[in-house]
């Protein structure tokens, strides 16, 4: 892969989310420099869906670039098995996340910016839009995992295994789960060798035979238990999320929108909601139009 300086956005895809897709690359083209590059990975049968999207700043890649040879996908299912630990079968849930972390190791990039396909940029963005003080900023949110979250207990369990640490306490542990989610290839890169050092075996394998597995939460805790911290750290995400498997009509859309803080880069609202296309495009646009006024008034009484 290119070697490239700056900040790259990293996005796994399929078919399913084609037109989603679509909107966020448009979003990230429009919102963001013309030296950040758009990289997407998709399924080899999707490649021709999402050629159409190809530029000078948008690059589609096949997964399979970004996974072990060992890894070798059951047919019309979205489920791998990986030669090394044939039990259990790798979901495509966690092959996305191995994914992210091959290509986010691979990308010549200061920083690399994980946006999902149901995520678009909303407002003006770059590399010093996740820095203090020229330090790269990581999400952490003590507390923030409570005994009602099973499943980010366990996503917290097991990356501590992968990475040789302790079980965790038993009180609220601290949560790396944020959209977008920025990364330090460098630190990526040294989280892998020591999965490898500590499992005794290539890091995609370990990696694969988890039943939970959150990379979030594996480079999170990496970093503050393994490293001894961040250089800088926040607990407020730069974007709103809609995470409920419920739709909304445009109008529910732009109140909850227009409710939240308006310093936000991001909007996600998941494609597990069933919101129409259309629906979620044009309450989407109007917010980008709304913020933009909202900067425009705001610098306008700074004069």
């Amino acid at each position: 892969m290119e070697s490239r300086r700056g900040l790259a956005v990293l996005t796994p895809s399929y078919s399913a989310d084609a037109e989603l897709c679509r909107e966020l690359n448009r979003s990230v083209l429009h919102w963001m420099p013309e030296d950040v590059r758009h990289h997407i990975v998709v399924p080899r049968q999707d490649i021709p869906i999402f050629r159409m999207l190809l530029n000078q700043r948008t690059v589609i890649h096949e997964a399979d670039e970004f996974l072990a040879a060992s890894m070798w996908k059951l047919p019309g299912l979205n489920m791998w098995v990986n030669g090394s630990h044939p039990w259990p079968p790798v979901r495509g849930w966690i092959a996305q996340q191995l994914i992210k972390l091959a290509a986010a190791a691979k990308l010549g990039a200061d920083a690399v910016l994980l946006v999902d396909s149901d995520m678009v940029m909303v407002a003006p963005t770059d590399l010093e839009s996740f820095r203090q003080d020229g330090k790269l900023v990581m999400y952490r949110n003590p507390g923030a995992v409570h005994s009602g979250l099973h499943r980010h207990r366990m996503w917290l369990e097991s990356a501590r295994g992968l990475l040789g640490l302790g079980p965790a306490d038993l009180g609220d542990l601290t949560d790396y789960i944020c959209w977008p989610c920025v990364w330090d290839p460098e630190i990526v890169r040294s989280m892998l060798e020591h999965v490898e050092r500590v499992k005794g075996e290539p890091w995609q394998s370990a990696i694969a035979a988890q039943l939970h597995f959150s990379e979030m939460m594996l480079y999170g805790t990496y970093v503050d238990e393994v490293l001894g911290g961040p250089p800088a750290a926040t607990s407020r995400m730069k974007s709103i999320s809609y995470s409920e498997e419920a739709p909304l009509t445009a109008v529910e859309i732009s109140t909850m929108l227009r409710s939240r803080p308006t310093d936000v880069l991001a909007v996600m609202i998941s494609a597990k909601a069933g919101i129409a296309q259309n629906v979620r495009s044009e309450a989407l646009n109007d917010y980008a139009d709304y913020l933009a006024a909202s900067r425009s008034n705001s610098q306008g009484g700074a004069r």
